[in-house]
């Protein structure tokens, strides 16, 4: 279990860190309320312990900042006799509870243990409906978030364009939890899984007996939505009979199951994302139109991870305390040619790779701190040295040029290691097979 500690008296700050790490707690510590919010964005917590009275902050004040960062944690406040009254005030914004000074270390374990086994239900109540989102630090990361905020409270629709890998669904469930319908169903749907056959069975479901194997009713996912949020990722997948209905269902706010003749009215809010250009769809005539139109009401473009250098340790180090929780390990951190490496790298597979790269590595680390042996093959041949070398002359400095050498690269060698499968070699790289086809397409591999 992890704990962060904040406090100001140095010499208490150091007893409880010793007790608690005797309790098999892995403590970090801070004596500010910027210390907090710093440590705060960038690893995640299973207890928070914070000192009412800080030199930058109070209790309440430091609260409402770490709310905003939809910490779930639970918080204990360390408050003297004559701000008692404040802290039960804190407990009403969402703290935990709080502990007289001077602490009995004994009193306060036995709270945090009943916190901890709290939480622990709360987070199964609620799985469905909160997550902790994290975001980052760069300027692309705060636009995101900051468009996040201008459009959850409304009702428009919204396209979030990025490419694979780089969040679009956490960005939409943010939207959805910052939304009035927060309390409402979250229902996502994988367009690109979707076979042409049963897209509209399961976006509106079927009567029995309506088609071969409809051996009972089905409700569909605008139904199961209702008055909630429908995501639809990779919505270019879907065919044009589909988007058809899907227009209609967005006009008419009303969805007739197959092989019915009643319409059921529905209330969803449609959030979809891509990881193509649906502009250039429209004018191949592989989108509609008046479709593209209808569901964007407002986008938001997420930037590649090569293009967010800033959040790369930020990401690196959350999933490093996710997979130490998980795997049951204690790593403290990258050495400085691992942090080199992952900063040169260029993330084909965006912010899944590299917590897939994360877990992998935390299983593998042998010491204190993850090394370059570690690292799978692509990350060590990758330096920017490397690729800047590969291009033969090319601009080196063009960024956008060097990655899509790399990518058609690593898509060349997929290829091959699945034997030329392409839907293995989708499945791989953890794209869907559209995309696959188009970057082949891109990439003059057909």
């Amino acid at each position: 279990m992890k704990v962060l500690i904040i406090d100001d008296d140095p010499t208490f700050l150091m007893m409880l860190k010793n007790f608690l790490s005797k309790k098999d707690f892995i403590a970090r510590t801070g004596i500010t309320a910027s210390d907090a919010l710093h440590i705060l964005k960038r690893e995640s917590f299973d207890i928070i312990l914070l000192d009412f009275k800080l030199p930058d902050k109070n209790g309440i004040e430091l609260l409402h900042e770490i709310k905003k960062l939809n910490y779930t944690a639970p918080i204990i406040l360390m408050t003297s006799y004559a701000d008692i009254k404040m802290a039960v005030q804190a407990i009403k914004l969402g703290a935990y509870d709080y502990v007289s000074k001077p602490v009995n270390t004994d009193e306060l374990l036995n709270i945090i243990q009943q916190a901890l086994a709290k939480n622990v239900d709360k987070e199964k109540k609620e799985k469905t409906t909160s997550f902790n989102y994290l975001t980052g630090d760069s300027e692309a990361a705060k636009g995101v978030n900051q468009h996040i905020s201008l459009v959850a409270p409304t009702n428009f629709s919204v396209i979030i364009q990025g490419e694979s890998g780089t969040g679009k669904e956490y960005v939409a469930r943010m939207i959805h939890l910052q939304s009035e319908r927060k309390n409402m169903p979250f229902v996502a749907i994988d367009c690109g899984a979707l076979s042409k056959e049963l897209a509209g069975s399961e976006l509106f479901g079927h009567v029995k007996g309506s088609f071969t194997g409809a051996m009972n009713d089905k409700v569909g996912q605008f139904e199961a939505a209702n008055k909630g949020t429908l995501f639809l990722d990779e919505i270019g997948n879907l065919s044009y009979e589909i988007q058809v209905k899907l227009l209609r269902a967005l006009q008419e706010r009303k969805i007739k199951r197959i092989g019915s003749n009643s319409d059921l009215e529905v209330d969803v809010r449609i959030i979809a994302a891509t990881n193509e250009d649906l502009k250039e769809a429209v004018e191949r005539g592989d989108f509609r139109e008046d479709l593209y139109h209808r569901i964007n009401e407002f986008s938001i473009n997420i930037s590649p991870l090569r293009d967010r250098k800033k959040d790369i340790m930020v990401f690196a180090n959350h999933f490093l305390q996710s997979a130490n929780q998980e795997l049951k390990k204690n790593i403290t951190g990258f050495d400085a040619e691992v942090k080199d490496k992952l900063l040169n790298y260029q993330w084909p597979g965006n912010i899944r790779e590299l917590k897939n790269l994360i877990k992998r590595s935390v299983l593998l680390a042998a010491d204190q701190e993850i090394n370059k042996d570690c690292l799978p093959q692509e990350i060590l041949a990758n330096s920017n040295h490397q690729m800047f070398s590969s291009t033969n002359g090319e601009n080196a400095s063009d960024l956008k040029a060097i990655a899509e050498k790399n990518e058609r690269e690593i898509i060349l060698k997929t290829l091959e290691k699945a034997g030329y499968n392409k839907s293995k070699a989708a499945r791989m790289m953890n794209i869907d097979r559209k995309t696959l086809y188009n970057k082949l397409k891109l990439y003059g591999l057909e």
